[in-house]
């Protein structure tokens, strides 16, 4: 669903008053329609009575009655499978584990910038999980599928296929997948896949390298799914010390 004017339509529920503030206005400098909500209740009565349905929503985690993850399972057990990101003040990891898990499609600090927050969003846009962005019908510029040997990827549509079974991913996880089977044989560094997490020099965990912790639970995930297809996926190697890749079933690849 979009505006009348074409835009995509945005919800923001944060407690926040000046927070809400001034984020909608940043949003809408952007070209966003944002609609505001004060907690989840009020989100969702928006919902139950079908006066409203966002293309994405917006969502604080720590709020007074309902919390975030709460709003996001009643969202998933009513159907309602539009996006959702976690914009929140929590930066433990767990938090961030257990929005994914639930079904948000990315995790957010508030302390990040309002760059990161837009970047994060246009991801979206580009996995085609976002509807109202290509207003005019131009896929011209859209990237084109890739393949790599049962892999097939759909960046256009943020879709991956493993033996022509579609594997439910996260945009980040997309994006992950993505990098890697892009540089298929060749080894990609931790550093260089966490930066589709946070942003670039963003420090996670406990000192500079703690982001290898976080890229280890990442990495799980998504072997998971893939072997929730094909039990006997393995295209996704490890090398402690530097990072991963993704194994080209070639057997020149060293």
């Amino acid at each position: 669903m979009t505006s009348a004017e074409g835009k995509s339509r945005l919800a923001l529920v944060d407690d926040d008053p000046l927070f809400r503030e001034s984020l909608a206005a940043n949003l809408g400098d952007a070209g966003f329609e944002v609609r505001e909500f004060a907690d989840g209740e009020a989100f969702l009565a928006g919902m139950e009575a079908e006066t409203y349905r966002p293309d994405l929503l917006l969502l604080d985690w720590r709020m007074p009655g309902m919390n975030g993850i709460e709003v996001l399972r009643r969202l998933r057990e009513e159907g309602l499978e539009f996006p959702v990101i976690f914009l929140t003040a929590l930066q433990d990891q767990i938090y961030e584990e257990t929005a994914l898990s639930t079904g948000a499609v990315d995790y957010v600090e508030k302390s990040r910038s309002f760059g990161i927050l837009l970047a994060r969003i246009n991801l979206i846009r580009g996995s085609g999980k976002l509807p109202g962005t290509n207003a005019d019908g131009d896929d011209s510029n859209d990237p084109p599928p890739l393949a790599v040997g049962e892999l097939e990827l759909q960046p256009a549509a943020g879709k991956a296929l493993w033996r022509g079974r579609e594997i439910d991913l996260t945009v980040t996880e997309f994006q992950m997948v993505c990098t890697l089977a892009e540089r298929a044989g060749k080894n990609v560094r931790y550093r260089e896949l966490y930066d589709l997490v946070h942003g670039k020099g963003f420090i996670a965990g406990d000192g500079g390298e703690g982001y290898r912790a976080n890229m280890r639970t990442f990495m799980k995930r998504i072997r998971q799914k893939f072997r929730a297809a094909d039990e006997r996926f393995d295209q996704i190697e490890n090398y402690p010390g530097f990072g991963y890749r993704w194994r080209r079933d070639d057997p020149k690849t060293p």
